[in-house]
């Protein structure tokens, strides 16, 4: 989805910054990688042994990736160059003469993009301000605890926030978005899951988010997984909290971001009990669509004109109808190659694993139907990886086509896909501002949740 902007989407970027002379080029260097409609802020980190052998390590900050190791490296008067076989990654650049810049390209699976380096200043090396992110010690319980999913034979590691006093309490899972995400959801300096599950545990709601399969202190394999799979994860996530006295079992329900937005209605559907579900940035229609929207309006929010960027999705829809329509491989591979040229290596192995070819052609639309719990969608005006205009009446149409008298369907005016207050709604946004979630998003998602838990859920609330 543009969804796809977790982690699956962004590809892993690792490069180095070598010594032109090595006295001179140790030290941390700054640099951002214009990755299409997505900035990545780069830090590379490089020292001198005692034996005159340089180490170096990189920091990815919009991808929460710290520490990569560099290697491969080798300078010849001013050109620097590296390789990172692992990653099909290499860099080649020029380190200026008073050892202040190093201008170069960044080539990964064939695609090359240019990167510029700087020494980093006091404000690059600098923590962002996210001032929402909760300090230890907090006025609840925090639990590690660890859940198994017997289907698929792995275990989650997961933390449980419960609020302070006897219980039992309400309780919701938090369902995180496409790519493999931690617990968190971090993602460009933010936790939104963090922020989002401290609130409504101070609220009186206990909360259980998880790492995603293969992440963090969870087992399983995420890269052959597809949203089906992390269904069954969820439903274990929901049969583990009935067997915690402190969780009121009735009460459970669940809150997906994004991708989690459709696994949340599917778990929902075929769980009755199940009782409620908050869908932010949740799908209406299937993928494909999904994704030629997306195209569409991210590249408006990058300043690119109206008809330039519908051209933009149509040449999306041309590449998404080869991938579903064309059965063989071989055709496939040619024919994607000639559309995407230079980006095609780097893009074709993703945009044909499992996970991407269930998500164009999974309809979310059945599932919402078969929703008979209370449910609450959330949109962002500004969002532009799950647009709302495309998006929110579809989610609303489904949720009246099967009954559902318990909804509300909300499009939030100047929020983006992670509901922060934005300007634009561009992805690279989100690590600039430094707000994590709305006050108003929060609020809204609480007071719902706490009138549903009390039994005063409304009639259905449809908003333009």
């Amino acid at each position: 989805m543009g969804l796809r902007i977790g982690k699956r989407t962004l590809l892993i970027l690792c490069l180095v910054a070598l010594p032109a002379l090595a006295q001179d080029v140790a030290g941390d260097w700054a640099g951002t990688l214009h990755a299409g409609a997505v900035n990545l802020r780069l830090l590379v980190h490089i020292t001198r042994g005692m034996d005159g052998a340089f180490k170096a390590t990189m920091d990815s900050l919009d991808q929460s990736a710290k520490g990569i190791p560099i290697n491969s490296i080798e300078l010849r008067g001013p050109k620097l160059t590296f390789a990172l076989l692992a990653l099909r990654a290499s860099y080649e650049g020029a380190v200026n003469q008073d050892f202040t810049a190093i201008d170069g390209t960044f080539t990964q699976a064939g695609a090359a993009l240019p990167l510029s380096l700087k020494r980093a200043t006091v404000a690059d090396l600098a923590e962002p301000r996210r001032p929402q992110n909760p300090a230890k010690p907090y006025p609840y319980r925090e639990e590690e605890v660890v859940y198994e999913n017997a289907a698929a034979g792995i275990k989650l590691g997961a933390s449980l926030t419960t609020p302070n006093g006897p219980g039992p309490f309400p309780a919701v899972i938090l369902i995180t978005g496409s790519g493999q995400q931690d617990r968190d959801e971090t993602l460009m300096g933010h936790k939104p899951f963090l922020v989002l599950a401290d609130y409504l545990t101070r609220k009186g709601i206990a909360v259980l988010r998880s790492d995603d399969r293969g992440k963090g202190a969870s087992g399983g394999n995420f890269v052959t997984a597809t949203t089906a799979d992390f269904a069954t994860d969820t439903e274990a996530a929901v049969a583990y909290l009935k067997t915690r006295r402190e969780i009121v079992p009735a009460k459970i329900g669940l809150l997906g971001h994004s991708e989690g937005g459709e696994i949340a209605p599917l778990v929902a559907s075929r769980n009755k009990d199940v009782a409620f579900i908050v869908l932010i940035g949740g799908p209406g229609v299937p993928g494909d669509q999904i994704l030629v929207a997306q195209v569409v309006a991210l590249n408006e929010a990058a300043g690119m004109p109206h008809a330039q960027a519908l051209e933009a999705g149509v040449k999306q829809r041309e590449i998404l109808d080869l991938l579903m329509k064309e059965k063989d491989p071989a055709v496939v591979k040619q024919k994607f190659s000639e559309l995407v040229g230079a980006r095609a290596d780097a893009t074709y192995a993703q945009m044909t694993s499992p996970w991407y070819r269930n998500f164009l052609s999974y309809d979310p639309a059945p599932a919402l139907r078969k929703v008979a719990c209370p449910a609450l969608a959330i949109n962002g005006e500004k969002d532009t990886q799950v647009p709302p205009k495309l998006n929110l009446p579809a989610v609303r149409a489904a949720l009246e086509a099967g009954g559902n008298k318990r909804f509300e369907a909300v499009e939030m005016p100047g929020l983006n896909h992670l509901l922060q207050t934005a300007k634009t709604g561009a992805v690279s946004e989100y690590g600039e501002i430094e707000e994590t979630m709305a006050p108003v998003a929060l609020e809204k998602i609480a007071g719902w949740i706490t009138a549903v838990v009390a039994g005063r859920a409304g009639p259905a609330i449809n908003r333009p």
